[in-house]
C-alpha cells in the first residue's frame, strides 16, 4: 500500500475514465429500431430488451461480495469480460457468424452486459473511496459523472470511424460496446491502487481544478451535440478538443508527483540539518507526532449488510433512485423509438445530447454538496 498523493490522483483518473466507458447500455436507443427489425420482433419485446440491461443489475450485489474476496483487477475483469460476451454475441450475429440467436438468449446477454457494468462500477467505488476517505463523496461524484457522457462518447466514435448509413449503425455500437470496455480496462488497470489516504488542504484546489475540467468536458460536449443535431455531421475539430479535455485529469496526477518532488528535496535538506542539530529526544516526539496525525485519517464508520438494511438512508436512496432515476431510464431507452414517431432521422444527436445533460445532471449536485459541506 502506497502513500504517494500522486497515485491516489492517478487512480482517481483511472476511475474517470473507467466510468466514460461504463454506460455502454445507455447508446441502445440509437439502434433499437434496427435492432427490432433484425430480430423480428414487437416493440414490447423491444421494450423488454431495454429493461433487460437493468434486470442484470438487480445482481449487482455480487460483485460487492466478489470485491470483499477478489482483488480489485479481477473484479474489474470480470466486469469488463461480462461486457465483452454479453454484446460480443450479439455482434457476431449481427454479421452473420452466428446463426439463429433466440430472443430469450439476447435478453440474457443483455442483462450479463447489464451485470458487468456493476463490477466496474464497484471497482471505481471502492477506488474513490479507499483513496480519498475524507473526501470520498467528492471523488465519487466526479467519476460517476463520467458516466453520463457514455452515449456521447459511442455516438462520436461511431460517427467518427464506421461512418453508417441510416439504421445501419448496430453492429458498430455493439462492437465498440463489447470491446471498449476490455481495452480500457486493460490500459487503466496499473492506474488502480488503493493508497494511504491522508489529509491535505491543498487537495480542495486540486478538487475545484477537477471541477473546472469536468465543466468543460460537459460544455464541449452540449456544444457539440447541439452543432451535431442543427447541421448532421460531427466536427473532427469538437471531436480533438472533446479528447483532449478527457486527457486533461492526467495533468493532476503529473502535476502533484512534480510537487511531491520538489517537497521531498526540501525535506532531504531539513533533515541534513536537524539530524546533527536536534536531539534524539525530540525525534522520537515528532515520530510520536507524525503516526498520530496519519491515524485520524483512516478513521471511517464501517457497516456491514445487516446494520446497512437498517439505516434509514440507505431505504432513502433505494427507493429514490427505483421511482425517480428509473422513470428517466424509461425515456432515454425509448428515446430512439419516439424520435422515429416524429419522423426525425438524426436520432444519435439526440441521444448524444442527452447524455451531454446527462452529465451535467451527475455532477451538479457533487458541486454543491462539495461547496455546502465545507
Amino acid at each position: 500500500m502506497s502513500s504517494s498523493p500522486s497515485l491516489q490522483w492517478l487512480s482517481l483518473v483511472g476511475t474517470i475514465w473507467l466510468q466514460a466507458i461504463n454506460g455502454a447500455n445507455s447508446d441502445f436507443p440509437v439502434y433499437s429500431s434496427q435492432f427490432k427489425q433484425l430480430l423480428s420482433i414487437s416493440q414490447i419485446q423491444l421494450n423488454n430488451l431495454s429493461f433487460a440491461s437493468d434486470a442484470g443489475k438487480l445482481f449487482g450485489w455480487f460483485s460487492g461480495l466478489a470485491a470483499t474476496y477478489l482483488s480489485l483487477r479481477l473484479v474489474l475483469f470480470i466486469g469488463a469480460a461480462f461486457s465483452f460476451i454479453g454484446y460480443g454475441v450479439q455482434f457476431l450475429f449481427l454479421a452473420n457468424k452466428i446463426s439463429n440467436l433466440k430472443y430469450w438468449q439476447v435478453f440474457l446477454l443483455t442483462s450479463l452486459a447489464g451485470n458487468g457494468i456493476c463490477w466496474i462500477n464497484t471497482v471505481c467505488y471502492l477506488i474513490c473511496i479507499r483513496n480519498f476517505s475524507l473526501e470520498s463523496p467528492v471523488a465519487v461524484g466526479i467519476s460517476t459523472s463520467y458516466v453520463g457522457l457514455s452515449a456521447k462518447l459511442y455516438t462520436a466514435l461511431v460517427d467518427s470511424f464506421f461512418h453508417p448509413e441510416h439504421d445501419q449503425n448496430a453492429k458498430a455500437y455493439l462492437l465498440l460496446n463489447a470491446v471498449c470496455p476490455v481495452l480500457v480496462a486493460s490500459v487503466v488497470s496499473p492506474m488502480l491502487r488503493v493508497a494511504e489516504s491522508r489529509k491535505d488542504t491543498r487537495s480542495n484546489c486540486a478538487f475545484v481544478v477537477m471541477f473546472v475540467i469536468a465543466i468543460a468536458t460537459g460544455t464541449c460536449s452540449v456544444l457539440g451535440s447541439i452543432g451535431s443535431a442543427s447541421s448532421g455531421f460531427w466536427s473532427r475539430e469538437h471531436m480533438i478538443s472533446l479528447g483532449v479535455l478527457l486527457l486533461a485529469p492526467i495533468m493532476m496526477p503529473v502535476f502533484v508527483k512534480f510537487r511531491e518532488g520538489i517537497e521531498k528535496k526540501k525535506e532531504n535538506r531539513v533533515y541534513d540539518f536537524t539530524i546533527n542539530e536536534v536531539g534524539g529526544e525530540d525525534r522520537v516526539v515528532v515520530a510520536v507526532l507524525k503516526n498520530e496525525g496519519e491515524d485520524d485519517g483512516d478513521l471511517k464508520e464501517q457497516i456491514g449488510y445487516r446494520l446497512m438494511l437498517k439505516k434509514t438512508n440507505f431505504w432513502l436512496y433505494f427507493f429514490s433512485y427505483m421511482f425517480s432515476a428509473t422513470l428517466g431510464m424509461v425515456f432515454l431507452n425509448n428515446l430512439g423509438q419516439i424520435t422515429q414517431s416524429r419522423g426525425l432521422s438524426h436520432t444519435s444527436s439526440l441521444v448524444s445530447l442527452s447524455s451531454s445533460f446527462g452529465f451535467f445532471g451527475r455532477l451538479l449536485p457533487s458541486i454543491i454538496d462539495y461547496y455546502v459541506g465545507k
